[in-house]
């Protein structure tokens, strides 16, 4: 299997200021989170950032680095225009590691894309865990996701969702079918990739701030590894933070 990791990176955070440079361990995240991707399956590992400081750490530390527009809207607007400086062919996978989750574990980053490897009508695939804590289910904060069959995404929520009819009030994980917990973890074809920003977003996505569901809305399949296990500790907060660097 053949695929590219890329990262994308924008130095503006509201809750935590210039957080790609962050310290951890003597180096910064940004760094920390490729070092963690290059351990992985994939053949290419490139930062996309918005920020000539976030590329002069990244070609310091010899993790490749691009520098992109700084007006993008998300990180897939970010990537796409990745996949064009990096001349990738339409059916080239992209994984979107997050420049954030310094503790990625690189076989997540495996699957992930190995799931649409093997699923060549799918342009998108994403990744998931079981949720066994009620607080986490009723958590606006926790986004969950319910699969078909096939293990194909039916609908991303951050309200409790399956909705467990008898298990009464506060909303309790269902016994029957596990509740799904999304991992902000993507893959993408990379012609794919390059369509997404033309795709007009949904009235769902708005509803529930969640980009995914544009996928849903306008008719495409997302398919979802499901992993018994949960990520690391992703950093959005100074709390976050000070969690990763006591671990390193």
């Amino acid at each position: 299997m053949s695929y590219a990791v890329v990262i994308p990176a924008r130095m503006k955070s509201t809750r935590l200021p210039d957080k790609p440079l962050a310290d951890i361990g003597g180096l910064p995240m940004v760094v920390r989170v490729a070092r963690q991707a290059a351990q992985s399956g994939a053949d290419t590992v490139c930062v996309a950032c918005d920020d000539a400081r976030i590329l002069q750490a990244c070609e310091a530390a010899g993790v490749r680095a691009l520098l992109t527009r700084a007006d993008h809207p998300s990180g897939s607007d970010r990537l796409a225009e990745a996949c064009g400086l990096l001349g990738l062919a339409d059916d080239t996978i992209v994984v979107n590691v997050q420049g954030d989750e310094p503790l990625i574990d690189p076989s997540l980053i495996d699957a992930v894309a190995g799931s649409l490897a093997t699923r060549p009508e799918v342009p998108m695939s994403t990744a998931a865990h079981p949720i066994h804590d009620a607080a986490d289910f009723a958590n606006p904060n926790v986004v969950k996701v319910v699969l078909d069959a096939a293990g194909h995404a039916l609908y991303f929520s951050r309200s409790p969702l399956p909705f467990w009819r008898d298990g009464g009030l506060p909303p309790q994980p269902p016994q029957e079918a596990p509740a799904l917990r999304h991992i902000g973890i993507y893959a993408y074809r990379a012609g794919f990739l390059r369509a997404f920003p033309q795709l007009p977003p949904s009235p769902l996505e708005r509803i529930e701030s969640l980009e995914q569901l544009r996928v849903l809305w306008h008719g495409h399949r997302i398919a979802v590894h499901v992993t018994g296990r949960a990520p690391g500790t992703g950093v959005d907060t100074p709390e976050d933070l000070a969690r990763v660097r006591a671990q390193f």
